[in-house]
């Protein structure tokens, strides 16, 4: 009979603190030489090489607990953030460390993939000024804590001074009732 050895606590750790520094480093390589980005304004990291320029898509796919959402093409939940209130990006200095904003590289051009309105696509000036994508007028993010493609642990969080929700293709946050 085979014995059971009790789950490795330190390997899922570390593989969340390997996912931290592997969005640190992209933060830090994108203020280097993406399209003129700076740190506190990473770049897209969604982005594909096309003709002419890069194209930044974004798709619906269903997450577990959460339904149907809004992903980058790395399958990175895209989130809004309640003081936002749907019109400006307002998560800066050290929030963006932990809640990237999904930028739009000068030259690029958005698309639409599976289950998104094209139409509620765009984009606005960040405080950085580069530019960040929306949907439905609320400006997009991703959270460092998503170690893995497909997950949503930034639901419903409160961090960096308000409430994170995941975003449904209609454009509508997903805010839990009480």
């Amino acid at each position: 009979m085979q014995q059971r050895r009790p789950a490795d606590r330190g390997s899922a750790r570390r593989r969340r603190h390997a996912g931290f520094v592997l969005a640190l480093a992209v933060v830090i390589l994108c203020a280097c030489g993406c399209g003129g980005s700076t740190a506190s304004s990473p770049a897209a990291g969604n982005a594909t090489g096309a003709p002419g320029g890069m194209t930044v898509t974004i798709s619906a796919r269903s997450l577990p607990r959460v339904g149907t959402v809004l992903v980058t093409s790395q399958d990175l939940a895209l989130y809004v953030f309640a003081p936002d209130h749907h019109r400006a990006i307002t998560c800066t200095g050290t929030c963006l460390g932990t809640w990237p904003p999904l930028m739009l590289p000068s030259g690029s051009r958005l698309a639409a993939g599976a289950g998104v309105k094209p139409g509620l696509l765009g984009s606005d000036r960040d405080p950085t000024g580069g530019r960040v994508v929306t949907y439905a007028g609320w400006p997009l993010y991703t959270y460092t804590g998503d170690v893995d493609p497909g997950q949503a642990t930034g639901q419903d969080l409160n961090l960096n001074g308000g409430l994170w929700y995941v975003i449904r293709p209609s454009g509508l946050p997903l805010i839990p009732r009480s």
